[in-house]
């Protein structure tokens, strides 16, 4: 048996109703929910079960929320005695990742991806600033065009390097438009406007970087027990000071998605679960290599199904 990683989404997973049937089947999971509300001190978990969507679409709730049903899910497989050797999370993933590998406590997570939601939103006004999913052109080409945008005066930057053919640029509305633009002209299949409140990933997420260092100095951040590859690093980190730092650094930097999963893969993973609901990681992860195992597990049934196979 080779070696497994669990994976956690990030925003954009998010569904009115997830972690329904796992708090329904386990204490633990339902105690999850409990404290997030009770940390949060308003019901997180009746937006997340009850919804609007559009209220828990928007990044100060979505945040909070998947951290809460990803870790809920979590509890399922520790039940179950299903361990991982590493941990890795997307974005906002990461925290859940910092969990699971015993880095974070829940409450002190769900408290600081709140305020990170918060700054995040706060960091540029509306309409200023978003991202854009770029299909079908290679990442060296599409530096070079952002580079160039850049250097004209409108900041635009590679933010999520998800998978080959798939990657997401972040910056001001300007540089996002143009730069688009110049990578269809290089052959670009597809530039995808995303529905997201602001340039997340971009250096225009410095403020928000700089507040956020402040929630950071309050909790307590361990040693992961279990390594977790950074976003920004695409590489396994265990020490509380270097976790600290590269979440900092993770608000305005490039998440390395593509060069994490190779990573992980170098490092002896052969099977990837992802945790939490959706199954865009999933997705990613078989584009990236078709001969490594991945399982999605978002619910009771899926948690099953999984259990039968690695059975």
């Amino acid at each position: 048996m080779g070696k497994i990683a669990f994976v956690f989404p990030g925003q954009g997973s998010q569904t009115v109703g997830m972690g329904k049937s796992v708090v329904e089947a386990s204490e633990q999971a339902k105690d999850i929910f409990a404290k997030a509300d009770e940390r949060l001190g308003f019901s997180l978990s009746d937006i997340i079960f009850n919804g609007p969507q559009d209220t828990l679409t928007n990044t100060t709730y979505a945040q909070p929320a998947l951290l809460t049903t990803s870790t809920a899910i979590l509890q399922l497989l520790e039940e179950k005695g299903i361990t991982a050797d590493y941990v890795a999370g997307h974005s906002l993933g990461e925290y859940s990742a910092l969990v699971a590998a015993k880095a974070l406590s829940f409450e002190d997570a769900v408290y600081a991806v709140r305020k990170r939601g918060e700054y995040m939103e706060e960091a540029v006004p509306n309409g200023i600033g978003g991202m854009a999913a770029i299909l079908g052109l290679d990442r060296e080409k599409l530096q070079e065009i952002t580079n160039q945008v850049s250097a004209e005066g409108d900041s635009v930057q590679l933010a999520n390097l998800n998978c080959p053919g798939q990657i997401v640029i972040s910056g001001t509305a300007a540089g996002i438009e143009k730069a688009s633009a110049l990578a269809k002209e290089n052959g670009a299949k597809r530039a995808i406007p995303l529905q997201v409140s602001g340039p997340f990933h971009s250096t225009l997420m410095e403020p928000a970087a700089q507040k956020f260092q402040s929630v950071l100095d309050e909790i307590d951040i361990n040693d992961a027990n279990i390594p977790v590859v950074a976003n920004v690093l695409a590489a396994p980190i265990e020490k509380a000071a270097d976790i600290k730092v590269k979440l900092i650094e993770q608000l305005y930097s490039p998440v390395l998605w593509e060069d994490s999963v190779v990573a992980l893969i170098e490092l002896g993973v052969d099977t990837f679960i992802e945790i939490g609901p959706g199954k865009v990681l999933a997705g990613l992860i078989r584009k990236i290599d078709r001969n490594v195992k991945t399982f999605s597990v978002q619910d009771v049934e899926s948690f099953q199904a999984m259990l039968e196979e690695l059975q």
